[in-house]
């Protein structure tokens, strides 16, 4: 039950006639909630780093910058976990019980395993990202267990639908980063330190996730139900399988800044990655209609129409960017750099451009693991290929955007083609059970 609150009438500012407002926990119970949790989270992290660059310095705010690279790699298996649990509830949820069970079970073996992997590579780690000393790196192999715990939790949350305890998880993922971090740079402005605060707040999405997880959900668990297709090792297969998946489409969203390095000179590889600031906040905005979006095409009666909603409002969200970026181009450059970066200024629409077609092109990719497609994903493996021959052939900014630019417009009209032609028959909703 949830609780509204109302304006006294004629109070400055409030609507005529006492109209009702709904409060944050009504607003969190929605999916648009999701929404606000989510932008909480990235701007959160985003203050993190900006505060770490400050308080840190060049020197050490660059090894920090590394080992959270780092750790967005090893986050890949955290969200395949997440896509099989929320696809497989979805799917199924006459068999919630036995899926959550058989999902965090393994993600409590998976995030252990992993752990224990990042343990015996700090060593590597500390030498290759040249760190002061080997302790941020253990601290590092330690937050990637309750990261991946997080996961799982998250998935089984996301294919029941319950979007106020999802909203926790990231909320708590944001601000905890933030808050912690900052205090422990603050007592002692180093990588370590900063690790450390890191390694803290990752424990306390996975704590919002138990907590929320001991109140069962919407969906009936009879201890009784038992079906083979959702044993461990099944659950094991497809979180590898889409952990592969999003791996690719992280390579591919990513692998353009490396090519503008060892392609242009310093100066305009410095103002490709300026734009690729509005790449990456373009590409993070709309990332709320891929969770809420998930559980539906994860459900053969409303895939269809869920992948096409969620691509009109994904490409809604990014014309709108790109307008701004084209028109507001001066205002655009305060979050890019600043006057320093002026030129590119004029190309900033095309990197909006470049944001809008990485949003909609991972808005495909998990249409594809909610159907349980692999064969399409080796199309975006082919696009990372293509990017490395083709683009490491030019030495000018405006044709390597121009080149990457082309390469996701052709990996998106295919998987939208093909993502189609599999949907193209839909589902009777009678079919299908009521989630």
């Amino acid at each position: 039950m949830t609780t509204t609150t109302e304006r006294a009438s004629g109070a400055p500012g409030g609507p005529e006639g006492g109209r009702r407002l709904p409060d944050l926990r009504t607003l969190l119970r929605s999916s648009a909630g999701i929404a606000v949790a989510m932008a909480v989270m990235n701007v959160a992290t985003y203050a993190f780093q900006m505060i770490s660059a400050r308080l840190l310095g060049p020197t050490e705010y660059g090894a920090v910058a590394s080992l959270m690279a780092l750790l967005m790699v090893v986050a890949v298996l955290q969200l395949g976990l997440q896509a099989t649990g929320a696809r497989r509830i979805s799917a199924e949820p006459e068999h919630v019980g036995q899926i959550e069970r058989m999902v965090l079970r393994v993600t409590y073996r998976a995030a252990l395993g992993l752990g224990l992997l990042m343990l015996v590579l700090a060593p590597v780690v500390h030498q290759v990202l040249r760190l002061d000393s080997v302790v941020p790196a253990v601290l590092l192999a330690v937050s990637a267990v309750p990261l991946t715990i997080m996961g799982g939790q998250a998935g089984v949350l996301q294919g029941e639908r319950r979007w106020f305890s999802l909203a926790g998880i990231y909320l708590a993922m944001g601000l905890g980063r933030v808050v912690v971090g900052t205090i422990c740079i603050v007592v002692s402005p180093t990588e370590s330190a900063a690790m450390l605060g890191v390694m803290i707040a990752m424990f306390a999405p996975a704590i919002v996730g138990w907590l929320a997880l001991r109140r069962p959900g919407m969906h009936v668990r009879d201890s009784d139900r038992h079906s083979d297709q959702h044993t461990a090792r099944r659950v094991v297969t497809e979180t590898g399988s889409a952990s592969l998946a999003l791996l690719a489409f992280f390579v591919l969203s990513n692998l353009d800044i490396v090519v503008a390095r060892n392609v242009l000179d310093d100066h305009d590889a410095g103002l490709y990655a300026a734009g690729l600031i509005l790449t990456k906040a373009v590409l993070f905005l709309p990332q709320f209609v891929v969770v809420v979006a998930f559980p539906a095409m994860s459900t053969p009666a409303q895939r269809r129409r869920a992948l096409l909603r969620s691509l009109f409002v994904v490409g809604l969200l990014g014309v709108g960017c790109t307008l701004g970026a084209w028109l507001l181009s001066g205002i655009a450059m305060v979050f890019v750099g600043g006057a320093e970066y002026s030129d590119v200024q004029s190309r900033l629409w095309v990197f909006a451009v470049l944001g809008t077609l990485l949003a909609m092109l991972q808005l495909l990719v998990y249409s594809v693991l909610a159907r349980r497609g692999t064969k399409t994903t080796y199309l975006v493996w082919m696009a990372v290929v293509a990017m490395v021959a083709l683009a490491g052939t030019v030495d000018e900014l405006g044709t390597l955007v121009a080149v990457v630019v082309c390469i996701d417009a052709a990996l998106f009209a295919a998987l939208l083609g093909i993502s189609l032609w599999r949907l193209k028959e839909p589902v009777p909703v009678e079919a299908q059970p009521t989630p």
